[in-house]
């Protein structure tokens, strides 16, 4: 399929904490995560608001999945996010977007998180405009073995693997600006020196001779997780949920540590009002040697 590789890892851990410096590092989208009531004005006519029961189901998957960080996408705010994340396991971080599906992190308490501005600019379209897009989400996170960047995002949507500089899709020419965002922050961390990782729901496929990734990876070297591969979430095919690192973090990633957890309930319909998305895992050893 499209020369990736198919990839089938489910993970069926249970609670239990990371050893050493070792994290497992997720990202989420958790498919119009909110707390509105059905009709409310913010909400398209076609959404409807998750089920008591759908939440109950997303809060033990969460626990399954028992990562130290996740990047969490369509979520609308702190409230929503603890539906899912319980606070006594987990501290939300949120960014401040009026939009409902905003970006943010859930962090096993117990980690130093330093929270950093959002990265706004990924709205590339003009203040006036009647609909923006959503910020990046942009933290530290502070371990014995060093510290490491994180940016969670989820991009424009509508230009899946379109060549960015030949495709006359609106989308296409919004998803370059943003990756020219990207190439900036990504500069910034290389110049100074800092490991970081940029995780989230690109809404582009990772496959091979992809114009965003060469203009991504255009400032400092990057390593790709989910390249080459293909998720089991919905029939195998290229991950839009992308996981790429540099500097440090580029040696800190476990081998073979890429992990998809897959939903296993009796049916269809209900797998999708959980979410259309499955997280996506690795684990970072932040004592790996230089």
């Amino acid at each position: 399929m499209r020369g990736v590789i198919w990839l089938l890892m489910v993970l069926l851990a249970g609670f239990s904490p990371a050893r050493g410096d070792e994290i497992k590092l997720a990202t989420w989208n958790l498919d119009w995560l909110t707390t509105r009531p059905p009709g409310d004005p913010a909400l398209p006519a076609d959404v409807a608001p998750k089920r008591a029961e759908d939440i109950a189901a997303l809060r033990a998957y969460a626990a399954r999945l028992d990562a130290d960080v996740v990047a969490i996408e369509e979520v609308d705010g702190g409230q929503a996010a603890a539906a899912v994340f319980p606070p006594e396991r987990y501290a939300v971080f949120m960014t401040s977007d009026q939009v409902v599906q905003r970006v943010g992190f859930a962090v096993r308490r117990g980690l130093r998180v330093t929270p950093h501005p959002d990265l706004a600019a990924l709205d590339v379209y003009p203040p006036a405009a009647r609909a923006h897009l959503r910020s990046g989400a942009d933290i530290t996170l502070a371990l014995p073995g060093g510290e490491i960047r994180l940016l969670a995002l989820h991009l424009k949507a509508g230009c899946r693997s379109d060549p960015l500089a030949a495709s006359r899709r609106p989308a296409c020419r919004v998803l370059a600006e943003q990756a020219r965002v990207l190439e900036t922050w990504i500069a910034a961390r290389a110049g100074a020196g800092e490991a970081f990782v940029v995780i989230g729901d690109f809404n582009r496929r990772a496959e091979p001779d992809d114009d965003f990734t060469a203009t991504l990876a255009g400032a400092v070297p990057l390593t790709e997780a989910t390249a080459g591969r293909a998720s089991p979430c919905w029939g195998g095919e290229p991950f839009i949920d992308r996981i790429l690192l540099g500097g440090a973090a580029r040696r800190w990633l476990e081998p073979d540590s890429l992990r998809v957890l897959v939903y296993h309930d009796a049916d269809r319909n209900t797998r999708r009002r959980l979410s259309d998305h499955c997280p996506v895992s690795v684990r970072l050893d932040v004592e790996a040697a230089p």
